[in-house]
């Protein structure tokens, strides 16, 4: 699957689908979107190849204290995906960048701080703050998890 920013000076392919995405509620998410919320699918950083321009990194700090770079086209400023909390092998990759955004999301987090006029589709997992990844996640999703995260 193809990607890009929205002038198309950066575009990237993802060699797998995210290991798992989830729309994010928090406060956060909201303030740096302009949105109600982010939809952020976690891929590991080596099957995301850029094709073509370079993202910048934007320092933002966060709740956690570890910080979130964003990564953005240089010249539009298209947030295409995030590194939170220092982790260089996993990306937060926001999938409406796809140029088929065909990716739906697994849950809803941080729902506490849900705007009160979104309506969460009947049925979809929502959690409050996080979730169990070992509950919530699939098999094969927790191996790429674990695969993929350094032992360190």
């Amino acid at each position: 699957m193809e990607g890009g920013c929205s002038c198309g000076a950066v575009r990237y392919r993802i060699a797998a689908r995210p290991m798992f995405t989830q729309c994010c509620h928090c406060a956060d998410c909201q303030r740096q979107s302009g949105g109600p919320f982010a939809i952020n699918g976690m891929i590991e950083t080596s099957n995301i190849e850029v094709l073509s321009g370079a993202p910048v990194i934007v320092e933002m700090p966060s709740p956690s204290g570890r910080g979130h770079e964003i990564y953005r086209c240089p010249s539009c400023q298209t947030a295409l995906w995030s590194n939170y909390g220092r982790r260089a092998w996993l990306r937060f990759l926001r999938v409406a960048t796809l140029d088929e955004p065909a990716i739906t999301p697994d849950a809803h987090i941080f729902t506490r701080s849900k705007l009160p006029w979104v309506t969460l589709p009947e049925g979809m997992r929502a959690f409050e703050i996080y979730y169990d990844m070992n509950k919530e996640w699939p098999p094969e999703s927790l191996a790429r998890w674990h695969a993929g995260k350094p032992t360190t």
